[in-house]
């Protein structure tokens, strides 16, 4: 019987040296942008202009919990990486990947970072999440274990995490910018929203790139994975807690304060229009592609 490898451990390293060559010019310049746009979390935020007499112990409690929140989701994003590069390399991928996404991966630790110390200047950086909370945590969504099973394309594992997830967050984020009224706050999210620009770019110009390789069976993985993280993941209120069917009331009551003081946070009926064209436009992107995905029903939405 012939022995067939399931996991991308399994796989044999490559051996030196390895190939360095440009192949991807769309990736590479990600690459570069990433290095010009890089940013100091020390310097590049006014840290020190925070007044947290602004706001009220709740309004202070409510931001703590939701930049530590935000703190979990991008250490679950770290702890990604070291699975999609090693992906890349033991497929024998475009070295492109793995020079963008090495320094992808710092970006999502600067986004740690800050959101830890938004925490720290509201009264003190939760250390970790109760048990309710650790199951809205990044680490909750197993991407880890998909980029490492070689029975998941990788392709797909993009086309879910990247140009749905990142995409809505990346929408999302677009509008909160402009709405946020903290000084300080609208820093770290101006920011974290520059880097998701490229985060978003490189998963849809990689499978731009790959699906006209691709086969009927593949691209149907790939529309699998993206109607998936729409419909179980994004619409069950993995992100925002109002989507839910049965959403704990404590996590939205959150969202709901912090949004309030101009600190972050969301509105179901702030929120509601964003994710509906967010969704909108990854169906149109990915029809480009061959990917038709549904319309999908939500207890609140409606069709979406």
């Amino acid at each position: 019987m012939t022995y067939r490898p399931h996991s991308v451990l399994d796989l044999p390293g490559r051996t030196l040296p390895l190939p360095l060559d440009l192949q991807l010019p769309d990736i590479h310049n990600l690459f570069l942008r990433s290095c010009q746009q890089s940013w100091n979390p020390d310097t590049a935020i006014s840290w020190n202009s925070f007044d947290i007499n602004n706001y009220t112990e709740e309004q202070q409690e409510a931001g703590r919990t939701y930049w530590s929140r935000r703190a979990w989701s991008e250490y679950g994003a770290i702890s990604e990486s070291p699975a999609f590069l090693l992906r890349f390399d033991l497929e024998q991928r475009e070295p492109d990947l793995s020079l963008y996404w090495s320094l992808r991966t710092l970006e999502e630790a600067r986004h740690a970072d800050v959101c830890r110390r938004m925490a720290d200047l509201l009264g003190g950086y939760h250390l970790q999440p109760d048990e309710v909370e650790l199951e809205a945590t990044a680490g909750a969504l197993g991407t880890r274990d998909r980029i490492l099973n070689l029975e998941i394309s990788l392709e797909s594992v993009m086309a879910g995490l990247g140009c749905v997830a990142e995409t809505v967050v990346h929408d999302v984020f677009i509008k909160l910018v402009r709405f946020v009224s903290d000084p300080t706050a609208k820093q770290v999210l101006r920011l974290i929203l520059r880097d998701e620009v490229r985060h978003c770019e490189f998963a849809w110009k990689y499978l731009e790139y790959r699906a006209p390789t691709l086969s009927s069976a593949e691209l149907d993985n790939c529309k699998m994975a993206m109607i998936s993280m729409i419909a179980d993941v994004e619409l069950a209120g993995y992100r925002s807690a109002w989507l839910s069917e049965d959403p704990v009331r404590s996590e939205v009551w959150v969202d709901e304060v912090v949004f309030d003081a101009g600190l972050g946070g969301t509105r179901a009926e702030w929120e509601a229009p964003i994710v509906i064209s967010s969704i909108a436009n990854i169906r149109r992107r990915a029809a480009g592609l061959g990917i038709d995905l549904p319309v999908f029903q939500h207890h609140l939405l409606g069709d979406v």
